[in-house]
């Protein structure tokens, strides 16, 4: 759509693979390989980049554990990547000026920060609320310099972080019947919406989770 994109990530293989399927018209896109829980890393990122029309926070790492079974290493690396991370980036690059006027932040949480559905997936959870209100304090703090803030906040999607999940076949075909679309959403339709939210399609829109669970909140 026109957008020159900064990919930043701790797996460069990832990232030149996602280059390769731009637009080769469109120059000018580049990488940063981060360790996203190293505070210098991702400082020395903040001091190269140029000033940004559009942030989009995604990262993101799956627990399912009991709570009783939670271990202090889990909730450091749980919370520290899916909430102190994007909120350490986001706080600092608002900090240093790097955002242009008009700029529109999405952070992907998860329908799991809004409602807890899955034994065993609380840690999860917490990490994801924490981010669903942290989008929304931004969205009040930042507006001061024209700077919107959203939350985009998906159910299950077919990638890889789902593959992780320790479920059956059996438990995932009972788990998409509890979907009103009968399947679970596509990476592009999470995407659709996150570009919506970074676009001027959303002007007037701040503070706002957008659930892209195919209706799966309903019930």
């Amino acid at each position: 759509m026109g957008a020159t994109v900064i990919l930043v990530d701790i797996n460069e293989e990832g990232m030149k693979e996602t280059l390769s399927r731009f637009d080769k018209q469109n120059a000018g896109h580049s990488y940063y390989v981060v360790n996203l829980m190293d505070s210098k890393e991702v400082e020395s990122l903040v001091e190269d980049v140029v000033c940004l029309d559009g942030l989009v926070n995604n990262v993101g790492i799956s627990n399912t554990r009991p709570l009783h079974l939670i271990r202090e290493e889990d909730f450091n690396l749980v919370v520290g990547l899916n909430t102190k991370a994007p909120m350490v980036l986001t706080n600092l690059l608002y900090k240093k000026k790097k955002f242009n006027n008009g700029a529109s932040i999405v952070f992907t949480s998860s329908l799991a920060g809004l409602y807890t559905f899955t034994p065993a997936n609380g840690l999860y959870s917490l990490s994801k609320s924490a981010l669903t209100s942290y989008a929304k304090s931004c969205a009040v703090e930042f507006a001061v310099r024209g700077i919107r803030s959203n939350c985009v906040n998906p159910s299950m999607v077919n990638t890889h972080l789902k593959d992780s999940l320790s479920f059956s076949e059996d438990e995932y075909k009972k788990d998409v019947e509890k979907y009103p679309l009968k399947r679970y959403a596509e990476p592009e339709e999470v995407a659709n919406a996150i570009v919506f939210l970074l676009s001027d399609a959303s002007s007037y829109i701040t503070g706002h989770t957008l659930l892209v669970d195919g209706g799966r909140s309903l019930k």
